[in-house]
């Protein structure tokens, strides 16, 4: 008990600090450096499975909230910009696997799980079963996850020549009645897709029973900001707890590879999302934020903080997600043929 409220505290003093700041997405970046400062320090950090899985709903509802009937209308645009993200994921496994094998001595299967952009569950859960180095594939993409957290928000209104964002208006706040009846849906569309063992189960349970019912114009309105704020918040702290148990030694060890990843993997994701921006005349942000190869959720909540188009930023991840749900097992059984070992399937 005493860990998580040191932790939450923690990462409501960071979102605070950060608010005040005027850092970009404060929301966000305040909590996930604070809290990696605090575990790196040794401290305990944890949070409740409750408090995160409420967490991922409230945020999956206001993802929802921006499908609305003219976002549904410029979907056809998007064929395009999906294809281009897939061959991009391509080739930031291919290439970045290669780059770790050559630069820092990886073994292949290894190098591949720790340069998959995204999937952090999807990609541990293959770590265990295969023979790779599950610490460093950890570290690796946790360190990867936490950079683009705290980059994306300055990089992405730079490169598109604005100024720094701050926080938008939204929508008005759904009505209480209204929320209360989305969220339960919510949850039991939660529950049948943890039941389908799909990744961040309660975030797409609300973001789905919240685009329907926009996207039908039954709906109007998004989570009302005294629980969309502390919803943000915890995620950045949740970005932060994954360094627990992690020492400044093993991250100053994982610091090149993960480094040079991150940056290969950003630079190219950056050449696509700018042919996006100009091929559909999009902003350079939201192309940016769809591309960005960082968590799902954390650039989920992204979108929403720096204004981007959340519907186009939801579609693009988790369309990386399927792409890398088909290519990632083909990718591990064929280094595993290759490398003469049995293989065994995904839990």
């Amino acid at each position: 008990m005493l860990p998580a409220f040191l932790t939450l505290a923690t990462g409501a003093a960071g979102a605070a600090l950060a608010a005040l700041l005027g850092v970009p997405a404060p929301f966000l970046t305040g909590p996930a450096l604070c809290v990696t400062l605090l575990a790196l320090a040794g401290a305990p950090v944890a949070l409740p499975v409750w408090l995160r899985d409420g967490c991922f709903l409230l945020i999956g509802l206001n993802i929802g909230a921006g499908v609305t009937p003219e976002a549904v209308a410029t979907a056809a645009r998007w064929p395009l910009s999906l294809a281009l993200l897939a061959l991009t994921v391509l080739a930031i496994m291919a290439l970045g696997a290669r780059l770790l094998v050559w630069r820092f001595g990886f073994d292949r299967m290894s190098a591949l799980l720790a340069a998959t952009p995204g999937h952090l569950s999807f990609v541990l859960s293959l770590s265990s079963d295969v023979r790779a180095d599950l610490p460093r594939v950890t570290l690796i993409q946790t360190i990867r996850v936490l950079a683009l957290t705290l980059i994306v928000p300055f990089a992405a209104p730079l490169i598109g020549g604005g100024a720094l964002p701050v926080l938008p208006p939204g929508p008005e706040a759904m009505p209480l009645p209204v929320l209360g009846l989305v969220v339960g849906l919510a949850v039991l569309a939660g529950l049948l897709f943890r039941r389908l063992r799909v990744p961040a189960a309660l975030l797409f349970g609300g973001m789905a029973v919240s685009a329907l019912g926009h996207a039908s114009g039954v709906v109007s309105g998004a989570v009302p900001a005294w629980l969309a704020i502390p919803a943000f918040t915890v995620m950045g702290t949740l970005i932060g707890t994954r360094f627990a148990g992690v020492t400044p030694r093993m991250v100053w060890q994982a610091l090149g590879a993960s480094g040079l990843l991150t940056l290969f993997a950003a630079l190219l994701s950056l050449a696509a999302a700018a042919l996006v921006a100009v091929l559909l005349d999009l902003p350079m942000l939201t192309a940016l934020i769809a591309f960005a190869p960082g968590g799902l959720e954390t650039m989920m909540a992204m979108s929403l903080l720096l204004g981007a188009d959340p519907a186009f930023v939801a579609a693009h991840h988790v369309f990386r997600l399927l792409v890398l749900t088909v290519a990632l097992p083909l990718a591990v059984a064929r280094i595993g043929a290759t490398a003469g070992r049995d293989v065994s399937p995904p839990r």
